[in-house]
């Protein structure tokens, strides 16, 4: 009995050991991080190549059209959306899903599961279950000339609120639109920092600097760019006060705190004040030609009604 169980810890260890050995897989795992805007996608997945096999056609070996295909290989693959998504039109919440397709000629169905660890067959303990999607949706795809040896997925054409997402191997490449509100996204981002840190000089600064930029919610940014002033007055803070009383329509009001600005900005000694200046002085000028002369004339009809 002690010979038999010190055979079997032996084979523990010898398992364990290679467990820890990293050898090479067939279809090695890859992840890709992403942002659009302020939406951070994180797809996990693992890339099989065709080896002289074939793929994406009429009962092919791999991923045949028609069937359900766990689009990878090994484990489901996981895509992770830090905020709400809308994927061909259609709302996609944050959070993790397995992906699936469904690939045919010149259209593929993209599926996303919620259960993370679905296997691609049906009917078994943890298979996929279509009453756990998600979300479906219809995806063109189109022929390449190029072949890809190995099934890769990727985000192209991105700008602050939108990208496609490719999937691609053989001679095909499938795209979803991928589409953020990346304006509700940041004032979400904005609202939370100034909760997290309603005492912090540079978060209500910075604040108030993003709705002035947006030209939202002025008198907001004004409460916050004087509480930031108060808390600690920069030529940073004086300046973006200036400009939401600008965009107010208070220029009179808004010189007085450029040329604040642009004295402490000068006596600060911050290299970064460089970058700044120009623009704050241009602002200066551009404020003084706003505010018409007071007049001698002007001056003596006060003085008379006085």
């Amino acid at each position: 009995m002690k010979k038999i169980f010190i055979l079997a810890t032996l084979a523990l260890v010898a398992q364990a050991g290679i467990a820890q050995i990293k050898l090479p897989q067939a279809s090695p795992g890859a992840t890709l991080i992403q942002t659009v805007g302020t939406t951070d996608f994180t797809v996990t997945y693992s890339r099989p190549s065709l080896k002289g096999r074939t793929a994406l056609g009429n009962q092919t070996p791999l991923a045949p059209f028609g069937q359900l295909w766990r689009t990878g290989a090994n484990a489901a693959t996981s895509f992770k959306t830090t905020t709400d998504v809308w994927v061909q039109g259609q709302k996609l919440p944050a959070g993790t899903y397995s992906v699936f397709t469904i690939p045919n000629p010149g259209e593929w169905t993209l599926i996303f599961n919620k259960n993370v660890t679905a296997s691609a067959e049906e009917g078994i303990p943890n298979g996929y279950k279509k009453e756990e999607d998600a979300l479906r949706v219809q995806i063109k795809s189109e022929k390449v000339t190029r072949p890809y040896e190995t099934f890769g997925m990727g985000f192209a054409d991105l700008t602050d609120s939108t990208a496609n997402f490719n999937i691609y191997w053989a001679d095909t490449r499938a795209t979803a639109a991928l589409k953020v509100d990346v304006l509700a996204n940041a004032q979400a981002n904005v609202e939370k920092a100034v909760a997290e840190k309603p005492e912090d000089a540079a978060v209500l600064q910075a604040a108030a600097n993003w709705n002035l930029s947006k030209n939202r919610k002025l008198d907001q940014a004004l409460a916050w760019a004087d509480k930031s002033i108060g808390l600690k007055e920069t030529y940073a803070n004086l300046w973006t006060k200036a400009q939401i009383l600008s965009k107010m329509g208070k220029v009179a009001e808004a010189l007085p705190l450029a040329q604040k600005a642009l004295a402490v900005g000068e006596a600060s000694n911050d290299p970064i004040f460089r970058f700044f200046k120009d623009g704050i002085q241009k602002g200066v000028t551009d404020f003084q030609a706003l505010i018409p002369p007071v007049t001698t004339k002007a001056i003596k009809g006060k003085k008379k009604k006085a």
